[in-house]
């Protein structure tokens, strides 16, 4: 009996996953997904513990997750543990790489942020001189924009900014809290916009490729999905340059099997889909895969607290809500010391206090705590780290991961660049936040490590000249006509915008190309 030979064989299940399988069912084409996790089930698989129950009382156990900030004991089995498929890095150049292999990915954990990317990103080269321009502009991408944005329900306010594109929105009509209206007046006066920000509402408080993409893929009877298996590799046949086969081992028997594809969809995530293609060797005669790794810069920022809301005297009224400074610097005149720039993520808070902001110990630690609850006023950064081809990642030959695969080695580092950014933000804020009449607590210039945000970009960028970039402007190999790559991957400048939103534009837009090639029969 032949081997089944399926139409289009989908690697990942996250956001890009979701959207590719979504389009390309419903368009009529059979389609199977292949996971590396398992499908969640919270109801079943979700049981309460105490603190005192766990082994570790709650910490993480030392050596599962070094690099996931937002793991505890609660929660470990979520995440990759680095155990199991580790990475390697440079001395002194931590990298934080945050994994999920759960069925839908990191879309589960999403923040929901949702922001279209701007000419001044698109066509960054063209503005300031450096890097690249992307192969396409906003005006390309902006109908995909209106439909993502329309499909996860967005909320926001237009200000026709821009560096800050408006889109298909919910209206936003809540009104400022008092602090917020103070730091919105405050930035008006010193040339600082201040605004609302924008967010993917979802459904019942979730926004991933689980309940808003996924479901209407299975529904056309057109999608299956294999979950609890790793992809090995992709070969290619030598004759025509098609990938023709996936190799991929079952996570939990560790069976060896493959499967052949007519056309590979890759939407691993930025970091794995790199680290499968240099593993198979394959989609690089331009020697740029794994290459011009960015992110964005977070961590560096201000806390503040508003005097009124000391005391016990903070309400609804006055605390609470958040908003965001879009990128303001390097638009219209020319910053001295760091080209691209930032935004800033603001929000207030009616509880707690970090004890960490004040020099007192005992009986006048818990009076300061006591007194400055409620009060607490935030800045933290968003910043564009520029993409420098210097910072890259490549195969580490001599480890591998639990099922023989050999891991990848991350090379990157910021640069003044992005430690001159990081400075002024702190100090824009601070000049912002006095005016407005609140007391600096604290003030933190220093970024945290590369990967933080969570945000990997751009290891496969896009681009006209096959000899300087790995895909054309469609997420197209130009190495193999029937390997599509739709994750964050392609991205050829970072912009300061969390970039889901970007990442399924372009995912339904190579999408609706791969399937009118398909029809056409050019793939």
């Amino acid at each position: 009996m032949p081997e089944e030979k399926v139409d289009v064989l989908i690697i990942g299940s996250g956001h890009s996953g979701g959207m590719a399988a979504k389009i390309l069912t419903e368009k009529g084409i059979n389609c199977l997904m292949l996971n590396a996790g398992p499908v969640a089930d919270t109801h079943k698989d979700t049981e309460v513990k105490p603190a005192y129950a766990l082994p570790y009382r709650g910490f993480k156990q030392p050596g599962q997750l070094p690099h996931v900030f937002q793991s505890n004991e609660f929660n470990a089995n979520t995440w990759v543990d680095e155990r199991e498929v580790p990475y390697t890095y440079e001395p002194g150049q931590s990298y934080n790489w945050v994994r999920v292999r759960l069925f839908g990915g990191r879309s589960l954990f999403w923040s929901r942020q949702s922001f279209r990317l701007s000419d001044y990103e698109f066509k960054g080269k063209s503005h300031d001189g450096y890097g690249d321009d992307w192969p396409i502009s906003l005006a390309d991408v902006a109908p995909y924009y209106s439909r993502v944005e329309g499909i996860f329900r967005v909320s926001g306010r237009p200000y026709g900014i821009p560096q800050y594109p408006d889109g298909n929105f919910v209206p936003d009509n809540s009104p400022w809290t008092g602090c917020m209206q103070r730091f919105v007046d405050a930035g008006k006066a010193k040339g600082v916009t201040v605004c609302k920000a924008r967010s993917s509402m979802g459904v019942d408080g979730l926004a991933s490729s689980v309940n808003l993409l996924l479901p209407d893929a299975f529904a056309t009877g057109k999608l299956r999905a294999i979950p609890n298996v790793v992809v090995r590799s992709l070969t290619a046949d030598p004759n025509t340059g098609l990938i023709n086969r996936a190799h991929f081992v079952d996570r939990i028997s560790r069976r060896e099997m493959s499967v052949q594809a007519r056309v590979v969809v890759l939407a691993c995530g930025t970091l794995e889909t790199t680290r499968l293609l240099l593993n198979s060797g394959i989609a690089n005669s331009s020697g740029v895969v794994g290459h011009y790794l960015m992110d964005q810069i977070y961590g560096a920022g201000i806390t503040c607290s508003v005097p009124e809301a000391r005391d016990g005297k903070s309400t609804p009224q006055l605390m609470g809500g958040g908003a965001l400074i879009p990128r303001f610097r390097n638009i219209n005149s020319k910053a001295s010391n760091f080209l691209r720039g930032y935004a800033v993520n603001v929000f207030s808070s009616g509880g707690g206090v970090d004890p960490r902001n004040f020099a007192e110990y005992g009986d006048a630690l818990n009076k300061k705590l006591e007194g400055y609850h409620g009060s607490g006023f935030y800045c933290g950064i968003m910043g564009e780290v520029l993409g420098r081809r210097e910072n890259h990642v490549s195969i580490d030959k001599t480890v591998s991961d639990a099922w023989d695969i050999p891991v990848l080695h991350i090379d990157t580092k910021y640069t003044d660049n992005e430690f001159n950014m990081a400075r002024d933000m702190v100090d824009t804020c601070t000049a912002v936040a006095e005016a407005a009449g609140f007391e600096i607590l604290a003030k933190n210039y220093d970024p945290n490590p590369p990967g933080y945000s969570i945000h990997e970009l751009g290891t496969c960028r896009m681009g006209d000249d096959p000899k300087t970039s790995v895909l054309n402007k469609w997420n197209q190999s130009h190495d193999h006509k029937n390997l599509w790559i739709v994750d964050a991957s392609s991205f050829v400048s970072s912009g300061w915008q969390n970039p889901t939103m970007t990442i399924l534009a372009l995912s339904m837009r190579a999408s609706e190309k791969l399937a009118d090639e398909m029809r056409q029969g050019n793939v």
